[in-house]
């Protein structure tokens, strides 16, 4: 199985304090957070307004059935690379690998139901749920398949389960640091295991409160408490079981990037426990017999922000693969 590894120059960030990729929960973060919707509608108008006329770009409200998703169509070409973000991350985060990937390809980011302007949708938020979604998503706004599937943290576990259940549907996959099975599974890491059911009680109680709020922005501002509430209890739940079904990729081309640098927030569990996530993403990439492994010497789980340049080059070297078969 080939393996790079790759030294990156990450941006002069700590890593962030949370436990995979989810919003930081001090109460100041908290407020930012509740106004990102707000935020974001007018970081992307600015975008929108400001980007060359190169490539087309559009953003559209897609119906999947329960409720509406939010979807960023930028660039042509085929195959189609289509990316899921991680915990509390819209897709605006995702700009900097957008573009250059775009000046090659047809390019789909999309925010999950809650995120941005997308609509609530039906609970639990489980992979498997949230991987149908971006099937309807993805028929009903007439994006032609198959694709490469580039998905970072929590997307990379619905990304896996998406190839699973659309096999046919799927030319190559990428995953960005995805969480470790076995971790996610509660067979390592207990102590972790605890840090993480209290965020996710702390992100429900934080939706309860704003829901029960005589404000009627808090309450629209509780959607999206619940729906990462729901995304992180079920990834350490249902999604993790639907993870470990999945025993192949076969000879789907599969990149898996790893970061090297610690989390700080682990404490002192935080150099072992790097060094078991990278193994586990080494472990990862033999479930295609064309699958490779790359570790982003430097950067830290944020890859798309530490490491744009090596992922927006990992993903065109799949598209070429495609296009050459």
């Amino acid at each position: 199985m080939p393996e790079e590894r790759v030294h990156t120059e990450p941006a002069n960030q700590s890593g962030g304090s949370h436990l995979l990729s989810a919003p930081d929960q001090s109460a100041a973060a908290r407020r930012r957070t509740m106004r990102a919707p707000t935020i974001c509608s007018v970081a992307l108008l600015i975008l929108v307004s400001c980007v060359r006329e190169t490539y087309p770009i559009s953003d559209q409200m897609i119906d999947v059935g329960s409720h509406r998703l939010q979807m960023h169509r930028e660039g042509k070409g085929f195959p189609v690379v289509v990316i899921d973000a991680g915990l509390g991350d819209q897709f605006e985060r995702l700009k900097a690998l957008q573009e250059p990937v775009a000046q090659v390809t047809q390019v789909i980011t999309y925010n999950r139901a809650g995120y941005g302007q997308s609509e609530p949708g039906p609970l639990p938020r489980d992979s498997g749920r949230e991987a149908k979604e971006l099937k309807a998503l993805l028929e009903m706004a007439s994006v032609p398949g198959p694709y490469v599937l580039v998905g970072h943290s929590l997307g990379a576990l619905n990304m896996q389960v998406f190839a699973s259940l659309y096999p046919d549907d799927v030319a190559g996959i990428i995953l960005l640091d995805p969480p470790p099975l076995s971790f996610i599974l509660g067979r390592r890491y207990g102590a972790l295991r605890v840090m993480a059911e209290k965020m996710t009680a702390e992100w429900q109680a934080v939706a309860d409160s704003a829901a029960a709020s005589a404000d009627a922005q808090e309450r629209v501002r509780s959607v999206f408490f619940r729906m990462i509430a729901s995304e992180h209890r079920e990834m350490f739940d249902e999604s993790a079981r639907q993870l470990e079904a999945v025993s192949s990729f076969g000879d789907t081309p599969l990149v898996v990037i790893a970061a090297e640098k610690p989390n700080p927030s682990f404490g002192e569990l935080a150099v072992e426990f790097q060094r078991y996530w990278v193994e586990q993403s080494r472990t990862l990439a033999g479930k295609s017999t064309r699958g490779k492994f790359i570790l982003a010497e430097g950067a830290t789980h944020y890859l798309y922000r530490d490491a744009p340049k090596l992922v927006a080059e990992s993903i065109l070297a799949v598209v070429r693969e495609v296009r050459t078969n």
